[in-house]
């Protein structure tokens, strides 16, 4: 019986893949957990409850089948698990890695709630399509038959890829824009390889390439090419350009070289990761070698900074965060990595300015206590008066969010609404826009958030494109 082989988290505790250790892994940038084994992910997999209704499921962005395709790999049943993880999941060896599990599915699994320690959902997600990798079972897209439409989609991050693979598999051709010289946007560039190692994002990309979709990189839109030339040439057109407009500190001293900004850091590494000449990390401006580093910020992408640093050979490496270790929006998990691997975190801390000059030689530091909470609900931090110091630093990572391009502005296009953020307006069920046949998905109409909801945009819109072509089918033909 199935049943057998499940409910076993009452005689078997909560493990991860083991965790290289911080001394070793610290010094490079492959990813920090290892493989499990297949005995041991079957294992972890059988601790699921088969609760009736499973919170996992219902708290995934994708509502992936947590529970069938967690019974199916504790049967050894790995290829039909991968079946079943594919079929709502366009890149689940990419969630499995960097998804927030602890956010998501296994923060709401039930036997964490009642004490037994989650299911490592995350953990055999990436196993299962790893394993499917390594065995052919990733099988090459192959339309059944080709249709004459197609689909221009504007940036190659996670949203334009899922919509891209789902609209391909229904014979639509594709066509995708990007600014950068690689697809993947913030996977290839954004994310570190300890947490997404670039070879898992350049086969899907090959996937894709193989089953026919266009890239046309080294193309930003509004420059070398006009909005209006891509809405001609496409039947309908897909905006997911993700958001990279940085929020910068304005501050005393804020314009000092060795001030720098999250994304141009962190792409600089990865740059170097695949081999690129990148002058402004080998000239030192964006490495952080022998340098004593400040970042700004409690998100994932200041966690993603602060590891980086530690990497780069940093004599430290410290992170200032206005509010305190429980209300700060990046992963525990990601926290507890850095401090493992020697990141020093200064709650209850925010700058306002610097000194050094041309040169940055310290950040200035206002001390903060929380106060009465905000709008959203968090408590707002006030700062203490008289608790001032200064922080020395030779190099200072901005890491305090992304904000959304003024994107009507810069492609000519006044008629495409917005919201009063900056993002674009997009039906929240179809994603179509306020333009006839243009849809907006992932960071551009939610502001900076999650790879899974992109995930979803995407596939959503990819559906909602396949009807606006079939509607506009049928007038033609009327």
């Amino acid at each position: 019986m199935a049943t057998q082989k499940m409910l076993k988290f009452v005689t078997l505790g909560k493990e991860m893949p083991q965790k290289r250790d911080a001394s070793s892994r610290s010094h490079d940038f492959d990813e920090i957990y290892q493989e499990f084994a297949a005995q041991k992910a079957a294992e972890q997999a059988s601790r699921c409850s088969q609760c009736g209704v499973p919170y996992c499921q219902s708290h995934c962005p994708l509502h992936n089948n947590i529970p069938d395709w967690l019974r199916l790999t504790a049967e050894g049943r790995l290829e039909e698990a991968y079946e079943i993880s594919q079929a709502t999941n366009t890149f689940p060896e990419i969630c499995g890695r960097i998804c927030p599990q602890d956010r998501l599915c296994e923060g709401n699994c039930v036997i964490e709630q009642s004490g037994h320690g989650t299911v490592t959902i995350g953990a055999v997600e990436k196993y299962i399509t790893d394993t499917a990798w390594e065995n052919g079972w990733v099988k090459p897209i192959r339309p059944h038959a080709e249709r004459v439409e197609s689909v221009g989609i504007i940036g190659a991050g996670p949203g334009g890829l899922a919509a891209a693979d789902n609209l391909r598999r229904k014979g639509i051709q594709v066509t995708v824009y990007d600014r950068y010289d690689r697809a993947g946007g913030l996977l290839t560039y954004g994310i570190p390889g300890f947490k997404l190692e670039k070879p898992v994002v350049m086969q899907r990309i090959a996937q894709l390439e193989e089953a026919g979709v266009t890239f046309v990189l080294n193309c930003n839109v509004g420059v070398d090419l006009s909005f209006d030339a891509i809405r001609g040439q496409h039947d309908a057109v897909l905006i997911a350009t993700g958001v990279y407009k940085v929020r910068a500190i304005e501050a005393p001293g804020a314009g000092a070289r060795g001030i720098v900004k999250a994304l141009d850091y962190l792409t600089a590494s990865n740059r170097k990761s695949f081999g690129d000449d990148v002058p402004e990390f080998d000239s030192g401006a964006l490495d952080a070698k022998g340098k004593r580093v400040v970042v700004i910020g409690g998100g994932d992408t200041a966690m993603d900074c602060v590891r980086t640093a530690i990497r780069q050979g940093a004599v430290s490496v410290k992170c200032l965060y206005r509010r305190d270790k429980a209300n700060m929006p990046g992963s525990q998990r990601e926290v507890q990595n850095a401090e493992e691997e020697g990141v020093e975190f200064v709650w209850l801390s925010a700058p306002k300015g610097f000194t050094g000059g041309v040169e940055v030689e310290g950040v200035m530091v206002q001390k903060m206590r929380l106060g009465a909470p905000d709008a959203s609900g968090r408590q707002s931090p006030e700062v203490i008066e008289g608790a001032d110091y200064v922080e020395p630093a030779d190099l200072v990572v901005q890491a305090l969010g992304f904000e959304p391009e003024a994107i009507p502005t810069l492609w000519g296009v006044p008629e495409l609404a917005v919201t009063r953020w900056g993002t674009i307006k997009a039906d929240f069920r179809s994603h179509a826009t306020s333009l006839p046949g243009v849809y907006a998905v992932g960071d551009i109409v939610r502001g900076a958030s999650l790879v899974v909801w992109a995930i979803r945009d995407g596939r959503e819109a990819a559906d909602a494109i396949l009807g606006y072509l079939a509607q506009s089918a049928t007038v033609a033909a009327e």
